[in-house]
């Protein structure tokens, strides 16, 4: 990884008041999106939250200036995800509401696209305790990717497994763990997506013990962790940041339920790895 500074991480945006002449057709100056995630993998490998977000303004402002609205909705959607991790609701909702309008700028409806935006967006909602207002969301996703025959396994098992999570929270257990299978089925389509598996693993966990109780689910629960214990550990996982972004995120839930020595250790993986980058 190169540390060389790149003129986005020190240029102050063009001038926000100047216009073009009336009449002038608007000519769309596309923003570097690849480099523009890259980079944001570079900030999030760090912990660097505030870099990763004067990253995304910066270039929020560089696509709104150069009418790229393609731009615009990819950094809408990367702001929804980063306030959502840094819990400020407020901005996150506002970022989400920006993309969702802009799919409707872009007759972005009922396109791949548009069923990421929705299930990121609905992703936010639930991050913040509004169940109902995300699966509002997640259906108009749902909707999209089952009806797309191009829709990419990773995509259909990261919204199952989402969706299921606020079908938990408003206890409606039956269908929860039916999204949750045909998420398992689906990440095992994925090279690497062991990591999504364990995620999946644990949050089975939790709604077994939200809908039986930690007593009455117990075997089911340990059973759960020792298979998501083992995908973290299957070598087929890149040994990256976002291995370390699992590790971390998982540990909380085996200590919660007794794993300390294997939270421990996740959390020595994931801070060996920020360490190194």
């Amino acid at each position: 990884m190169s540390d060389l500074l790149k003129p986005e991480d020190y240029m102050e945006p063009r001038c926000l008041l100047c216009e073009e002449p009336f009449g002038v057709k608007t000519e769309v100056k596309a923003v570097p999106q690849q480099r523009i995630i890259e980079k944001m993998d570079e900030y999030m490998s760090r912990r660097d939250y505030a870099g990763a977000e004067r990253h995304l303004l910066y270039w929020l402002e560089e696509a709104k200036l150069g009418h790229d609205q393609r731009g615009e909705l990819l950094l809408r959607n990367e702001l929804v995800g980063h306030y959502r991790k840094v819990g400020d609701r407020e901005k996150a909702i506002a970022n989400a509401k920006e993309a969702i309008n802009l799919l409707e700028q872009l007759d972005f409806e009922g396109t791949i696209s548009s069923g990421t935006t929705y299930t990121n967006v609905a992703t936010a909602y639930h991050a913040f305790g509004e169940s109902e207002q995300a699966l509002h969301f997640f259906e108009k996703a749902r909707a999209v990717y089952e009806n797309t025959p191009s829709t990419k396994p990773q995509l259909l098992g990261g919204l199952y497994n989402n969706m299921a999570l606020a079908l938990v929270q408003l206890r409606r257990f039956e269908e929860a763990h039916r999204l949750y299978d045909r998420a398992m089925a689906q990440m095992e389509k994925v090279p690497g997506g062991v990591l999504e598996q364990a995620i999946t693993c644990l949050n089975i966990a939790n709604a077994v013990e939200d809908e039986k109780g930690l007593e009455a689910g117990e075997q089911e629960i340990f059973s759960l962790l020792d298979r998501a214990e083992a995908l973290l550990n299957d070598a087929s996982a890149p040994r990256d940041g976002y291995y370390a972004f699992v590790c971390e995120k998982c540990a909380p839930t085996f200590s919660y339920y007794g794993y300390f020595s294997v939270a421990a250790d996740l959390q020595k993986r994931a801070e060996d790895l920020y360490e190194r980058a």
